[in-house]
């Protein structure tokens, strides 16, 4: 019995170790694509603050370009994945907006990561995001949710009719990237610091008061 415990022990043992070493590759390989971006990250560096080895990032990724996709693609999955687990399309039509775009606003703020990973990529021209096959999938959630939205909230009478819940999208995600990716030119600019407390506070009371007014049934 005690061999049978074993054998069944040592597999899922040696799984969740190798998992955590390739989460933990990924986290640390975030923080250097992030900063450096895919042309200044080097496969030796991120080895070096990892508890693995160079050969071992190559083993499970196959190689820089590789382990640059990875990362994307898990920058992506956990912001769709918090969308989907919060159900936001269950709640009444202006609230459910209002929380879809406080969420994805603090999401950006809490994560300045994912808004470099997306401006780097912008500079490849989307060029390895479009390698990644469950992208689109993915971010179809997102796509599907503000639809329902939408069309509750016509239904209701408290939205516009026609509204295209990309284009919708596609004004969250501007207004919210906006205070992340340009924080520091605006505030050498105007003086204005988007990550102070009040100032954030009423950045996200506006863009949420925005997209309101746009969608508001007239």
């Amino acid at each position: 019995m005690k061999a049978l415990a074993d054998t069944e022990t040592k597999p899922s043992k040696r799984s969740r170790e190798a998992a955590e070493t390739r989460e933990n590759i990924l986290e640390v390989a975030t923080h250097e694509y992030a900063d450096k971006g895919l042309a200044g990250a080097r496969i030796d560096e991120i080895a070096e603050k990892t508890a693995s080895s160079k050969r071992m990032i190559y083993y499970y990724f196959g190689g820089k370009d590789e382990l640059y996709r990875a990362v994307l693609e898990r920058a992506y999955h956990r912001i769709r994945a918090q969308e989907q687990d919060a159900h936001f399309e269950n709640l009444p039509p202006v609230e459910a907006l209002r929380a879809i775009i406080g969420h994805n606003f603090d999401y950006h703020f809490e994560h300045p990561d994912f808004v470099r990973l997306v401006m780097n990529e912008n500079v490849h021209h989307g060029e390895h995001i479009a390698h990644i096959a469950s992208m689109k999938p993915r971010n179809r959630s997102v796509i599907e949710s503000l639809g329902a939205i939408l069309k509750k909230g016509a239904e209701a009478g408290v939205f516009r009719a026609g509204i295209d819940p990309v284009d919708l999208h596609s004004m969250i995600s501007a207004l919210s990237f906006y205070n992340v990716s340009n924080r520091h030119t605006f505030l050498h600019n105007f003086g204005v610091d988007f990550a102070e407390p009040a100032v954030r506070a009423k950045r996200r009371e506006q863009i949420i008061a925005c997209i309101l007014a746009w969608v508001t049934r007239d």
